[in-house]
């Protein structure tokens, strides 16, 4: 793979009017991946979607621009949910498929998420030649005059979203009776996660649905999910849902107050699907961070953990190289890849509620699935040489490996968007791991 400028690893991110994040560069992004995506002779269509930053407003227009010069007529569907915009990309016959956004970033960040026709993430390859067009393209991505795109705003998207969102729970089931707080950060689904749940029966208390154009992530949705579990005990609710800034994520909360993690909820469904006869592939996809407690579970029922890299991406290939049909992330990317090509909190949310309701228990009960092992994340920043390569540090894992053998693990991970080590343990010994970290941090530190 080549080294890139411009795409990481999750699409283009970053400040807004600092670096890659600028219009101009939009601009560059739309005729570079028109000219990828313009094959045949047939009319091209790209999808746009964005969450409610401010600086969407300009990166909007500026992707519309090149996309149209480079031929291909443009879809605009405001502020939606990126699962949205992948599912809305399959629906369309689209060619491709662009969200706006920074996920749980703070508003002053933003992104260029990328679609294929088929609703996935695009390949290395991919992205490749869009980096390669956009910088050397001598104006051959510019169509001819009686070739150009034209830009249209879908009025509804929304509506077919929510319709396919409550298409992925059995016809009969019906939420009346329940009360859920749900936080939307203030994010893409203000509108539709409010929306699809009244539509199916439930008393709604919506949190984070007033955008600005910077309150995204402030203080609310599933990067801070404290207030949520603070109105779920004070209003009574059955159950909290957190998405966060593009709704390709969630936290729960049990009527209780308490977190339910990705972790948790993958569990949950998990099991479920396999009592019901749903499950594919024997198993679940999770990553290298997911909690060793859900690990001894599956093991226990006789299914595997396939782990995988961070990051959803990577998840979303093992599924579709395994057939498993459930995966995710601790953090709260769930896909369910019988509905959804990504993470869609909404969606992993509704099938949280249909096994509420089906079961008649409460979340406590039904989302307590295992007893996570004490696990310990630290972050040390670092300049200059890779402090790994140091060999007292190299002793320090080891020796971390060796006393955990058989009760735990250790994980050390570089960051793939700043210099810092992440450094985790867990096991069943809370002391034990908090040592192990603090002393290869140590080990780091001196070495950085």
């Amino acid at each position: 793979m080549v080294d890139r400028k411009y795409f990481g690893t999750d699409g283009i991110r970053g400040t807004v009017n600092q670096g890659h994040m600028r219009p101009d560069v939009a601009l560059k992004v739309g005729l570079a991946a028109g000219k990828v995506f313009r094959r045949g002779d047939h009319v091209h269509r790209v999808v746009i979607g964005k969450d409610t930053r401010r600086s969407g407003y300009m990166f909007e227009p500026a992707l519309a621009a090149g996309f149209v010069g480079a031929g291909m007529d443009v879809i605009m569907v405001g502020p939606m949910p990126t699962p949205a915009i992948a599912m809305l990309v399959k629906s369309l016959r689209a060619d491709l498929g662009i969200m706006i956004s920074a996920s749980h970033n703070p508003h002053y960040d933003n992104g260029i998420k990328f679609f294929g026709p088929d609703g996935f993430k695009l390949s290395d390859a991919r992205e490749e030649q869009i980096e390669q067009l956009m910088d050397n393209s001598n104006g051959d991505v510019l169509a001819q005059a009686e070739r150009l795109g034209r830009a249209s705003q879908m009025e509804s998207a929304r509506g077919r979203y929510v319709e396919f969102a409550k298409a992925t729970i059995p016809v009969d089931v019906r939420f009346g009776g329940l009360k859920v707080v749900v936080d939307c950060a203030n994010g893409a689904a203000y509108k539709v996660a409010p929306e699809v749940l009244w539509e199916l029966g439930a008393e709604v208390v919506a949190m984070g649905v007033s955008p600005d154009g910077y309150n995204i992530n402030d203080g609310c949705g599933s990067t801070y999910p404290e207030e949520m579990c603070r109105r779920v005990v004070e209003t009574g609710a059955d159950l909290g849902i957190a998405l966060d800034g593009d709704a390709d994520r969630l936290i729960l909360c049990d009527e209780k107050g308490r977190i339910i993690d990705g972790d948790q909820i993958m569990a949950l469904i998990t099991r479920t699907w396999r009592r019901r006869g749903l499950l594919k592939g024997g198993g679940l996809v999770a990553t290298v961070m997911s909690n060793l407690g859900l690990e001894r579970l599956l093991e226990a029922e006789g299914l595997n953990l396939e782990r995988t890299k961070v990051g959803d991406r990577h998840v979303v290939e093992r599924m579709r190289k395994t057939g498993i049909n459930i995966g995710g992330e601790q953090s709260g990317h769930i896909v369910l890849s019988d509905y959804c090509t990504t993470g869609d909190g909404l969606v992993a949310a509704l099938q949280v509620i249909t096994e509420l309701i089906q079961s008649n228990k409460p979340a406590s009960e039904i989302c307590d699935q295992f007893e996570a092992v004490p696990q310990v994340l630290k972050n040390v920043r670092y300049g200059g040489a890779d402090p790994l390569c140091a060999d007292k540090v190299q002793k320090s894992i080891k020796d971390a490996e060796a006393k955990l053998d058989g009760t735990g693990r250790v994980l050390i991970r570089k960051s793939g968007t700043e210099p810092v080590i992440r450094v985790m343990a867990e096991g069943d010994d809370a002391d034990q791991i908090n040592a192990i970290v603090d002393g290869i941090c140590s080990e780091i530190e001196v070495a950085a």
